[in-house]
């Protein structure tokens, strides 16, 4: 099936004991044994089932399903919000003293959690220079434990070149780890390039109204943990915590989202609940549609953004001059995302003038909703950054970070139009 067809209907056909078409809420905590012994094989991972909505729920198995089909992977694991699904992504191939190169373009609190919460754990994260292949390849070493990226930075709006970046990854035995939240798998699936591990905040496009908190991590399958035993011992040596089990052996190759789900999710409960994953669902069911939407209404607003004298730049990798036009043409068949920077006179000052003005586009910090959003990152997510950090994250004092709505194109220039009067007078 093609995305679209996967978007609907994924994962599930019908339930098998009402018949119903539309995904059930299983709303409870726990499932019935048939027996000690039932109970015990469950516990062993030597039977299929669920045994407690900390580890899995029937809702949320469908959600895995179909964000893994939608992204090409063999399995995936579905948590509260993305940052969790970060976590546990990072902690489920590194260990104390070793190390994880990252591209410098990250989302803020992805900055955070590498900058100053994983090295409190002993994983030092090493962020490049800038996000080219021969940058990342010069901080490798042989306690490199991941590659990571996002497909397109959040919100710098790079985008890396991933083929280049996992045939980096693959020639020193370690996975490409990639944040896809910005493209969705509608315009990119970037396990078809060669990465390994997909990162999704659930919470924005994928969701796509603003109402629900989630996150997933995808597995393609195809990186083999096993022939890079040294480096993972944690998938091919025996697990104390889990009665000796050796994840490569029982899972094969879907080791890595079986570990992630009975060490990290059953230990620490980062948990999605039913009734998120019910919502999650309802969202995705039209994700194609409103990304095409967000797509051409970005067009439209870069372009008008571009023509206007009292824009200074336009970040877009849809125009020609972009420094990431032919990445675009690459990897997203030409059509560039719906998340743009833009900067207005006035530096600091004069962006905040412009965000205070703004009426039908909402003031916040999410991405991704049928809503046009806007948000300035250097006083607001990217705050505990310094300047120079700031700078490097893609994010100047008068950046304006613009997520494209599916509302009327009309309607949304005309609304930056009058933001930007405001902050013409109040200069």
């Amino acid at each position: 099936m093609r995305n679209e067809t996967i978007a609907v209907h994924g994962g599930f056909d019908r339930d098998p004991t009402t018949r119903a078409v539309a995904v059930p809420i299983y709303q409870t905590v726990a499932y019935e044994f048939d027996s000690a012994e039932h109970g015990a094989a469950l516990f062993n991972l030597e039977v299929e089932g669920h045994r407690y909505s900390r580890i899995s729920n029937p809702t949320t198995a469908v959600l895995e399903k179909r964000v893994a089909a939608l992204e090409g992977g063999l399995e995936a694991l579905c948590v509260s919000t993305g940052q969790a699904a970060l976590h546990y992504a990072m902690l489920n191939v590194a260990d104390v003293g070793r190390n994880v190169v990252s591209v410098p373009q990250l989302y803020g609190t992805t900055h955070t959690m590498f900058a100053h919460f994983l090295p409190r754990l002993g994983i030092n994260v090493r962020l490049a220079a800038s996000d080219q292949a021969d940058a990342i390849e010069a901080l490798i070493d042989n306690d490199t434990r991941a590659v990571y990226c996002e497909s397109v930075g959040n919100p710098a709006g790079n985008m890396c070149d991933l083929a280049s970046l996992a045939a980096v990854a693959h020639r020193h035995g370690v996975p490409l780890i990639v944040d896809n939240t910005v493209a969705t798998p509608i315009l990119l699936r970037p396990f078809e390039h060669g990465a390994d591990i997909v990162i999704h905040s659930l919470t924005k496009f994928m969701g796509g109204h603003g109402t629900t908190l989630g996150g997933a991590i995808v597995d393609s399958g195809r990186f083999d943990w096993k022939a890079q035993g040294t480096r993972y011992p944690m998938f091919n040596e025996p697990d104390a915590s889990y009665h000796g089990l050796v994840y490569t052996d029982h899972f094969g190759p879907a080791a890595f989202i079986a570990r992630a789900r009975s060490v990290y999710l059953r230990t620490t409960g980062s948990a999605l609940s039913p009734m998120s994953a019910f919502l999650l669902l309802q969202g995705i069911e039209t994700v194609a549609v409103r990304v095409d939407r967000h797509v051409e209404n970005a067009r439209l607003v870069a372009e008008f953004l571009r023509d206007d004298p009292r824009v200074q730049f336009v970040n877009y990798a849809g125009f020609p001059e972009s420094p990431h036009y032919l990445l675009a043409q690459k990897y997203l068949d030409g059509r560039a995302c719906s998340l743009l920077t833009f900067g207005v006179a006035g530096g600091f000052e004069g962006g905040m003038r412009f965000y205070n003005a703004l009426k039908l586009v909402k003031r916040l910090v999410n991405l991704g909703d049928a809503k046009s959003l806007a948000c300035h990152p250097a006083s607001t997510t990217h705050r505990q950054m310094s300047a120079a950090e700031q700078r490097t994250a893609g994010v100047l004092p008068e950046t304006i970070r613009l997520s494209v709505g599916i509302e009327h194109s009309d309607d949304i220039i005309a609304d930056l139009d009058q933001a930007m009067n405001c902050a013409a007078v109040g200069g």
